[in-house]
């Protein structure tokens, strides 16, 4: 039967229904999941290549583990975000260790002199002040403030307590108003 993505079909009903063949359940799960777990990979990767690998192979293994879900133990879009930031650290650790000479040409994120709006500019130096914070900071603020999941989501995604993620994004959030007061006084703003 199908269903719509706004329909108020959970999410573990909609792996059942995959798991027993139904290919709209999937789609509306995809559109659910997807877009959060591609932004959190966006986020950590810089690189929106690798950052679409990621959220695939992160989507691909929710669908392979489909028929063994077991409902209630976690949410399916906590479950491929813990995935996804899994794959993501470990990309980000596999670049730490590769020759100079063999890591991708940076990617110039800066915008065009044509493109110079005050939005795109904070915009810039918000994702420069993220891409600044510890992988761990970053990615509880992003989970947080830009995904909007809850501190006990961001806790099962990142496989620590409830206090660990306050800390993480209380130490997140001065050091990105730090960096931006920084950069704000640098641009001789008042």
């Amino acid at each position: 039967m199908p269903f719509d993505s706004a329909g108020s079909v959970d999410d573990d009903t909609l792996i059942a229904r995959f798991a027993a063949g139904d290919q709209s359940a999937a789609r509306v799960l995809t559109l659910r999941i997807l877009p959060g777990v591609l932004a959190l990979a966006r986020r950590m990767l810089n690189d929106p290549a690798e950052a679409e690998d990621v959220a695939q192979d992160a989507m691909m293994r929710l669908w392979k583990i489909a028929p063994d879900w077991q409902p209630g133990r976690a949410k399916p879009s906590t479950w491929a975000h813990k995935v996804a930031s899994n794959l993501c650290i470990d990309r980000l650790r596999r670049r730490r260790t590769l020759p100079l000479d063999a890591a991708p040409e940076p990617i110039d994120t800066g915008p065009s002199a044509d493109a110079r709006l005050m939005a795109d500019d904070r915009a810039q130096a918000l994702n420069q002040a993220m891409a600044a914070l510890p992988e761990r900071q970053r990615m509880a603020v992003h989970l947080r403030h830009i995904e909007g999941h809850t501190n006990m989501d961001i806790a099962e995604i990142m496989d620590i307590t409830v206090e660990a993620v306050e800390g993480l994004i209380g130490r997140g959030k001065r050091s990105l108003a730090e960096t931006l007061r920084h950069k704000h006084k640098e641009l001789g703003l008042p």
